[in-house]
This record gives structure tokens, sequence and C-alpha cells, in this order.
């Protein structure tokens, strides 16, 4: 008769084992970036296809407003010219105009794998926000004047998905290149930075709910960790090659 000394030295265990080795810090970050955004943007969708407005909304959208005056920013007269200058960067034609300099920089140094993931990001973010639009089909807040013009539907917010799905995805690929934790640490925040203020400028100008720059958040950072792990996937299958 054996004594069981309660210790599991079976095959299950050693693959267990050998599974939670094999996975690096960064995935397992990215994975979780993932999860995270995909449970945020299903729980902000149930809010956007209410009938009402929910009281988080209205709340964070009059706070940037003057006490009783909706049409009357808060702040000196100068934010509001500064805040449509940041709200520029999450723009249409900024983000392709950085993404194709982006791009050609790529080709030049004869990295046409990466150039593709570039593209395939950023023209993929940007098919999937339009699709996103129509799905949810939520109109744009009257609650406030809107500072600038806008035409298109409210959630999520294409400049916040689209700026994250951008700044990220170059911020991430520059980190590659550049030596030192702190350098790749800076690069990488301004990128998250640049994301941010784009956000907030859009509830800044009224022309969309808190709830559509956060679910744009949520998609555009999901996307980009996405992005980043079929990129990764590719490269240690040769598929695409950091030295070609």
């Amino acid at each position: 008769m054996t004594k069981d000394d309660g210790r599991d030295t079976g095959p299950m265990k050693g693959t267990a084992e050998t599974l939670l080795n094999r996975i690096e810090f960064p995935v397992l970050l990215a994975g979780l970036i993932i999860a995270g955004g995909l449970w945020g943007f299903v729980e902000l969708m149930e809010m956007a296809r209410a009938t009402a407005p929910h009281g988080f909304d209205t709340e964070i959208l009059l706070a940037f407003r003057q006490a009783g005056q909706p049409g009357i920013p808060i702040g000196p007269p100068w934010l509001e010219g500064a805040v449509r200058d940041i709200t520029s960067l999450g723009s249409a034609s900024v983000l392709v105009l950085i993404t194709t300099a982006a791009i050609l920089y790529l080709l030049l140094i004869r990295r046409p794998g990466t150039a593709l993931l570039v593209f395939v990001a950023v023209a993929g973010g940007q098919v999937l926000s339009s699709l996103l639009k129509l799905g949810i089909d939520r109109p744009r807040p009257e609650l406030v004047s809107h500072l600038v013009n806008e035409t298109s539907l409210s959630f999520p917010s294409g400049h916040a998905m689209l700026s994250a799905v951008t700044y990220l995805t170059l911020g991430s690929l520059a980190a590659r290149f550049l030596r030192g934790r702190a350098t790749k640490v800076y690069v990488l925040s301004l990128a998250v930075l640049v994301t941010v203020l784009v956000g907030v400028s859009r509830i800044y100008l009224g022309v969309h709910w808190p709830s559509d720059v956060l679910a744009g958040w949520c998609a555009g950072f999901a996307w980009a960790m996405l992005c980043w792990l079929a990129a990764r996937l590719l490269q240690r299958r040769k598929m695409v090659d950091e030295s070609e």
C-alpha cells in the first residue's frame, strides 16, 4: 500500500506549468486589455441603447458647461480653441496623414510586412468604427450646444476609437525599435495621453456623450492589442520578419 503525500506529479500539472511559463507578461497584459475592453464596450452599448440618457452621461456633459448656461463651456476663452486643436489630432485627415507617413517610412526602410500590418490595423479600425456606429445608431447629444459641426452618429466616438488604434499601434511599433525601458514607457505613455486628451475634447465640445468616448476607448484599445498580438504571432512564425 503506497502513501499519498498529496503532491500532484501527473502530466497535467507539468503541461499547465509549461504553458504558464511560456506566456510572457506583455501577452498576458494584452489579453487582459482585450477582455476588459470587450466587456466594457458591451456594458456601455446597453447604456447607449436606452431610450433616455443615463445620469452618468448628463452629469459629466453638464460639468463641462457653466452652471445654467449649456451653450458656454467652462474655462478661459482661449481653452475652447485649444480643445479644438487637440480634437483635430483624432480627425480622419490627421490620422490618415500620420498613418501614411509611417507606412511610407516603413516601406523606405524595407519593412513591407510591418507596413501592411499598420495599414490593416488602422484601416480595419476605421471599418469597425463605422459598422459599430451603424449598428447602434445613437444620435449625438442635444443636452448642450455643439462647439464643432458633426453629422455622423454618436456611438462609439470615432475620434476616441481611431486615436487609440492609430497612436497605440504606432507607439507599440516604435517602442520595439527603442532601447531602454524608460524610453519605451515614455513613448507608450505619450500615445495613451494623446488618446485620452482627444476623447476628453469630444466631451468638452459637446459632440459626444461620455459613454460614447469610453466605448471608443474600449473598442480602440481592444482592437489595437488584438492587432499587436496578431503581429507578434506572425513574427514568431517568420511570416513577418523584423529584419526585412
